[in-house]
């Protein structure tokens, strides 16, 4: 009978052991899990911005085979968005082609573009390409979020541009 008090005075605390070790098996494996999730969540809106972009840049080409007129007259030659837009209201107005081109450029800019919620530090040019002729280069460019920003540093230091470049032929 002594031997038998004897081990069980050397056991306790023994499964307290064991259930802080497993707490801190738990923890690391919570820990790994939630760094999981939180690259699943970046990766998704950089996936977003990149539909957005694309999004943009098929509304200029659409745009641009609808008024072809205006496309051979070069009224979608050289768009900017960081030149200013001149505001032709062709919604309410019937307009000619070139002014309907001018319209097109200044929508495009100020709706999408330039729109923060769509594409944080959004850029846009359309260009007609040097290489060919008949085609238009049309590039979208935005401010993209990298890791460090979302952990919590500095998010001046933590944006890297990125850009989506669409060639088509509108006519």
């Amino acid at each position: 009978m002594t031997q038998q008090l004897t081990t069980a005075r050397h056991n306790t605390g023994f499964s307290l052991l064991e259930v802080l070790i497993a707490l801190l098996v738990l923890s690391i494996g919570l820990l790994g899990l939630a760094g999981m999730q939180s690259y699943g969540l970046q990766s998704n809106h950089q996936s977003y911005l990149r539909s957005q972009a694309m999004l943009i840049a098929y509304d200029m080409a659409d745009r641009m085979r609808a008024n072809s007129i205006g496309v051979t007259a070069g009224g979608y030659n050289n768009i900017d968005s960081t030149a200013a837009q001149t505001n032709q209201n062709c919604s309410t107005a019937t307009c000619t082609p070139a002014q309907l081109a001018t319209y097109d450029a200044y929508d495009w800019v100020t709706n999408y573009v330039n729109n923060a919620k769509l594409l944080p530090g959004g850029s846009a040019t359309v260009v007609k390409n040097p290489a060919d002729p008949n085609t238009f280069i049309i590039a979208i460019t935005w401010n993209e979020r990298t890791g460090s920003a979302i952990s919590g540093q500095s998010t001046a230091a933590a944006s890297t541009p990125k850009t989506i470049t669409v060639v088509f032929r509108p006519l």
